[in-house]
């Protein structure tokens, strides 16, 4: 074996270690968790722990619904106010603007995904806040502090723009030209050739790039957080404040570890936490497949 394949066989070997570490990674982290959430899970039901709405720590009792609620609740928000808007953008971005939009907007985008969550946050503070106190609540006939699961909703989505747009204008810009001439030479029009190929052909990058706003939507912490409310409990107004997951863990994780199987309580929330973005991440890889089964 002469020194040429030596170096080859190296860094496949290495190039293979790094595969495996990568895949390995999502189940040392859930193993871990699920290690440190067992005192808990020996003191209460799962089914309890889960679907319980009574957090009283000092009297060990551990329901997990109410942030499980508000989490769940400020995404799906946040997905409804971000995902129309996100597709509608990419295909105004690639079907219709000018090549110096363009140029302008891709910049643009990477500096809303730079941008701290924490500057989000304040942002949040300082104008959703008091946009949905003052103005919204008082729309609707209704008392709000600003602090609620709809500010978090909105700054949540605001954050999730630059990554759900980003990949969304990728995929419209691979569906090959051919196909729309196509389109338009059998006498569609240039949105009905939008319509019928370049979105029906782009359907698995779309159902992806929802997947991952969602994903980051619902391990969202600090920007949420500052403006959520952070009171713990089940309410369908959208005007009230909300705990979610993440923003339990953050608030809490370092100050009240003195109280029994509060440190097993916060891993067993981040495990739930964990466990539901990977169920995100699974649904829609599987609609992702179901959508083009050509390509299994």
């Amino acid at each position: 074996m002469n020194s040429r394949e030596i170096r080859s066989k190296i860094t496949g070997n290495w190039m293979l270690t790094a595969l495996v570490l990568i895949l390995f990674f999502p189940l040392l982290i859930g193993v871990a968790l699920l290690f440190k959430s067992i005192p808990l899970l020996n003191s209460d039901s799962i089914v309890n722990l889960l679907f319980s709405g009574n957090w009283a720590p000092n009297s060990g009792e551990f329901g997990f619904w109410p942030f499980i609620f508000s989490s769940l609740y400020v995404t799906v928000l946040s997905f409804i106010f971000s995902a129309p808007l996100c597709l509608l953008a990419a295909i105004y971005l690639t079907e219709f603007a000018s090549g110096r939009l363009i140029r302008i907007m891709h910049p643009v985008i990477d500096i809303l995904a730079g941008i701290p969550s924490v500057i989000y946050g304040m942002w949040g503070i300082l104008v959703i806040v008091p946009f949905v106190g003052d103005y919204l609540a008082t729309f609707f006939g209704l008392n709000s502090s600003g602090y609620s699961i709809l500010a978090g909703g909105i700054v949540l989505a605001i954050m999730c723009i630059p990554y759900m747009l980003n990949m969304l204008i990728e995929t419209f810009k691979s569906v090959p030209y051919g196909l729309k001439e196509a389109g338009f030479s059998l006498g569609a029009t240039h949105w009905e050739t939008i319509k019928h190929i370049v979105i029906r052909k782009s359907r698995p990058g779309i159902i992806s790039a929802f997947g991952l706003g969602m994903a980051k939507a619902f391990g969202e912490t600090l920007a949420v957080m500052m403006v959520v409310g952070n009171i713990a409990r089940i309410t369908g107004n959208p005007f009230e404040a909300g705990y979610p997951l993440p923003a339990l863990i953050a608030n809490n994780y370092g100050e009240m570890l003195s109280i029994p199987l509060y440190d097993s309580a916060l891993m067993f929330a981040a495990l739930v936490l964990f466990v539901v973005v990977l169920l995100i991440n699974l649904v829609f890889r599987y609609l992702i497949i179901a959508s083009n089964p050509a390509k299994v």
